[in-house]
């Protein structure tokens, strides 16, 4: 078995530790330093950290991927090879020296599509109907380097953020699960990227949440659907404030963009939008609990042909 560390952080990362743990000697976990977190703003382990304590793996926090300590660390451990997922910071050129058999790394895309930190959303909120799970070789660049494996699964129409990152998540522990043997027995080929085919997932902003009711309702129902859990898609109120909208759908309907139309039979919230209307089914107002649209506004009355910003 390889002599492996395994860096990570999220929850996501934790079907690949285990699997790492089943395939190779675990020797040691890297994980980002435990946070403040929840109202007390008490600091809690990430989930990888607490995944190590709980089986007495050697655990390291460093609080900067740069520092000596942890470079210094890892060459005493002398690991083979170095796992990681979802560790959360771009590892420095002197630590991708250490292990003789490189660093790997679970992405969560078919690469080169949506190289960067956040690949599940982006494929949603851009309409994909596919997505998967790319075993890579890192190198110095974004998510640039050679390809090793790669397993798809199908976008549904009903996949949220949350879900799909649940889904790919496990599918990072199976192609690590097939992956390590048939690395190890030197069975695997590294495929090179096209650069002209790659394209970019940055990190979720709060801004990105903002619906634009200029594009289409398909378009906007996709970034509801992507932000679910967080950032949480937002419309904007007439007055100031935001909604957060967490469920929606698409149907037939003319007006101006951001024009609520007339929903008589349905007494909720339907918007017009660039292309169609979209429907906002359960939304949740500002320091308010998630209810549906219908509650919203027995006690927030808004009128057909209010325009919502």
């Amino acid at each position: 078995m390889m002599r492996a560390v395994f860096m990570g952080t999220p929850e996501f990362a934790l079907p690949s530790l285990e699997a790492v743990a089943e395939r190779c000697e675990l020797v040691a976990v890297v994980a980002q330093p435990d946070r403040p977190q929840g109202r007390g703003q008490r600091l809690a382990p990430p989930p990888t950290a607490r995944w190590a304590r709980e089986r007495g793996v050697e655990l390291l926090q460093p609080e900067k991927i740069r520092s000596p300590e942890l470079a210094s660390r890892l060459r005493a451990i002398a690991p083979e090879i170095v796992l990681v997922v979802a560790y959360g910071k771009i590892l420095p050129p002197e630590l991708l020296e250490i292990a003789p058999r490189g660093y790997l790394n679970v992405h969560a895309s078919i690469l080169p599509k949506y190289r960067g930190a956040a690949p599940i959303q982006w494929a949603i909120a851009r309409g994909e109907r596919e997505t998967g799970v790319t075993l890579m070789r890192i190198g110095e660049g974004l998510d640039d380097g050679p390809m090793l494996l790669q397993r798809r699964c199908e976008i549904s129409d009903d996949d949220t953020g949350g879900s799909l990152t649940e889904r790919l998540a496990r599918m990072g522990g199976e192609i690590l699960r097939e992956g390590l043997p048939l690395l190890e027995r030197g069975e695997l080929e590294p495929v090179p990227q096209d650069p002209a085919l790659a394209t970019l997932a940055p990190k979720l902003r709060r801004e990105d949440a903002l619906l634009d009711w200029r594009l289409p309702a398909q378009l906007l129902r996709d970034r509801v659907r992507a932000f679910q859990p967080w950032p949480s898609a937002i419309a904007r109120l007439p007055g100031g404030g935001g909604l957060k909208i967490s469920a929606s759908s698409v149907e037939a309907g003319d007006g101006a963009p951001g024009e609520l139309l007339d929903d008589a039979a349905g007494g909720g919230l339907v918007v017009a939008t660039g292309r169609g209307a979209l429907r906002l089914i359960e939304v949740q107002p500002e320091g308010g609990r998630r209810m549906r649209a219908e509650s919203f506004l027995a006690g927030h009355p808004l009128p057909a042909g209010t325009r919502l910003p």
